[in-house]
Parts: C-alpha cells; sequence; structure tokens
C-alpha cells in the first residue's frame, strides 16, 4: 500500500463476471471499526468515516473548502445534491443492461442538464461565488487520481 504524507491507500480487489467475488472486501469488512461498514472509508486521527459525501465534506472541512456565507451554505447543499441527482441517472444508465438503448435518450438531456451549471456558474467565478470550493482540478492532478473506473465491474459502462 503506498503511502505518501501520511495517507495509506487500501484497495480491495472484485472478481469478474458472473459472480463478482467481493469476498476480499467482506472479509475485512468489521475490521476497521466503521460505524457504517462501507466503501469508500476514510480514518483520519480518531474519525471513521464512511459515505464518499461524507469524506469529501471532512476533506473540505479541514482545508477550508466549505461555504463560509449562509448564501454559500446554501448553494453548496443545493449544488451537492443536483450533483448527486445527476450522478444517480448516470449510475442508472450504467448499471442497466440496455444501456446502449437508453444512453441516446440520456445523452439527448443531457446538454439541459448542464445548462443549469453553466447558467449558475455564469453569475459568479466559483460554484460558491468568489470563494473557491473542494478543487476538482487539483485533485485530479493528484497521482493518487484515477480516471477510470467510474463504477464497478457490474457496471455495462464506466467500469474499466
Amino acid at each position: 500500500m503506498p503511502m505518501t504524507q501520511g495517507y495509506e491507500e487500501k484497495k480491495y480487489m472484485m472478481g469478474d463476471a458472473p459472480d463478482y467475488d467481493r469476498s476480499q472486501w467482506l472479509n475485512e469488512k468489521f475490521k476497521p471499526g466503521l460505524d457504517f461498514p462501507n466503501l469508500p472509508y476514510l480514518t483520519d486521527g480518531a474519525h471513521k468515516i464512511t459515505q464518499s459525501k461524507a469524506i469529501l465534506g471532512c476533506i473540505a472541512y479541514k482545508h477550508n473548502l466549505c461555504g463560509e456565507t449562509e448564501r454559500e451554505k446554501i448553494w453548496e447543499d443545493i449544488l451537492e445534491n443536483q450533483l448527486m441527482d445527476n450522478q444517480m441517472q448516470l449510475a442508472r444508465l450504467c448499471y442497466n443492461p440496455d444501456f446502449e438503448k437508453l444512453k441516446p435518450e440520456y445523452l439527448e438531456a443531457l446538454p439541459a442538464m448542464l445548462k443549469f451549471y453553466l447558467q449558475f456558474l455564469g453569475k459568479q467565478p466559483w460554484f460558491l461565488g468568489d470563494k473557491i470550493g473542494l478543487e476538482i482540478s487539483a485533485c485530479m492532478k493528484s497521482s493518487h487520481f484515477l480516471p477510470r473506473p467510474v463504477f464497478t465491474k457490474m457496471a455495462v459502462w464506466g467500469n474499466k
């Protein structure tokens, strides 16, 4: 497991179809002492955090990347939930066996979905107004960034 600046990454492998064996994780799942055992998880000192959204929030809090004013906090909540809705729409498509059949309809609706983000950004320099939030580009430049897979092996798209 690579260590960088106190960061330890542990990867659990999933088997191939048709069984998608998850025993490597399932054999370890309850050992880290997580309140809600799940992947991903982050141990940060005494804090043991599961759920992607909570982990991102923890990182944002630690690095002062959260909204400060009431307005920024409201925008942050709205954007976070809108992004989650859009991610769930993509996940439903990608895990659907009829992916190829449903893909054109999703792609047709995508510009209208993205238009809202563009309109919102057109009003200020960053999603949280004058303050930058959790910066994705810095994460993407990190040696730990993995552009793929987006989803697990069980997905029809984004699984490699």
